[in-house]
């Protein structure tokens, strides 16, 4: 995932303002926000949302055998089966995602992703017609029923859901909720690199962030100031293997069941839920640059592309967006 670079100093003269961080999901959390009272210090903090964070994990892991997703997992085919309101809203909030992309985001790629030596057991072996085939018999979001009244999920077929491409948004409005409930206005969620931000950054005015330039040769980032809303990175430039001279993405279309061979690099969405703009910027990765400039017009969502050329690396972006760099302020 590419990592979004906080840009903000902090400063002595505004209200305070309090940093905790640590681990999760696989990956760290960085959280910046105004102490909602008194009672709150970083340590108590820390303890509360930690404590929040591992009841998340619990619901939405795969790497927690008994977590509710994998009791999702194992559940029988054809039947209904009932799951938590947060694990059901996931879905669904997935679902819809797939639905908008024509299944660029699907929740069940993982069979694929393994084929291709990106999953937990890591190879670097291109697979055959036959196996990618097989794979894709495994895969199909459309194979998952959600009953709205019930809150119960139906698998039609043998499948393996994985929220990986869409948790750490999620989990990011999660603690942003959790904090406005206290009773901050300005805060800063990062985690992993799905980032959510709402009032003053510590120097009294709007967030700044900077998105990460993929050419190394060239590490200066692009600055956009933001208001209260989600951010979230996809990139497919550092996670890859070549045999035979040809590059192979981790990015896997799971309506061809191959990796994708487009030209974009990364791109960076906007909105207000993060759990939207990280399943987004997935889809999106997957669609290549001209689909998603079309979608995201047709949808108005703020997109920021970077992709490759021969020329180096080259930026576009959505109406939508330009409202939010820095240059155009």
């Amino acid at each position: 995932m590419l990592l979004l670079l906080f840009l903000a100093a902090c400063s002595a003269k505004q209200p305070p303002f309090l940093q905790i961080s640590g681990s999760t999901m696989g990956t760290s959390y960085h959280i910046t926000l105004r102490q909602p009272s008194d009672e709150w210090t970083e340590k108590t903090l820390k303890e509360a949302l930690d404590l929040r964070l591992q009841a998340f994990n619990q619901l939405a892991s795969t790497y927690i055998p008994d977590s509710e997703l994998n009791r999702l997992n194992s559940a029988p085919i054809g039947e209904g089966h009932a799951v938590m309101p947060m694990l059901f809203d996931i879905l669904l909030l997935a679902t819809e995602v797939s639905w908008l992309s024509n299944g660029a985001f699907d929740i069940t790629v993982a069979p694929l992703v393994d084929l291709w030596g990106f999953g937990p057991v890591r190879h670097e072996v291109k697979p055959d017609d036959k196996a990618v085939a097989a794979a894709l018999e495994q895969v199909g979001f459309d194979q998952i029923e959600l009953d709205l009244l019930d809150k119960t999920v139906l698998k039609n077929r043998k499948l393996h859901i994985d929220l990986s491409a869409i948790a750490k948004g999620y989990g990011v409005d999660v603690v942003a909720l959790w904090l406005e409930s206290l009773g901050t206005t300005d805060y800063l969620v990062e985690i992993g690199g799905e980032m959510r931000v709402a009032g003053l950054s510590p120097r009294g005015d709007q967030w700044r962030i900077g998105v990460e330039n993929p050419d190394v040769s060239n590490p200066e980032t692009v600055p956009i100031r933001l208001g209260n809303i989600g951010v979230a990175t996809s990139g497919d430039y550092r996670n890859y293997f070549e045999e035979d001279g040809i590059r192979y993405s981790h990015t896997i279309d799971p309506n061809t069941g191959r990796p994708i061979t487009h030209n974009l690099a990364s791109v960076t969405v906007l909105d207000p839920s993060c759990a939207f703009a990280d399943a987004m910027a997935t889809a999106f990765l997957v669609m290549g640059g001209d689909k998603t400039m079309k979608l995201a017009e047709q949808l108005q969502i703020p997109v920021y592309l970077i992709e490759k050329s021969e020329a180096g690396f080259v930026r576009r972006y959505s109406s939508a967006f330009a409202s939010y760099l820095e240059q155009e302020k």
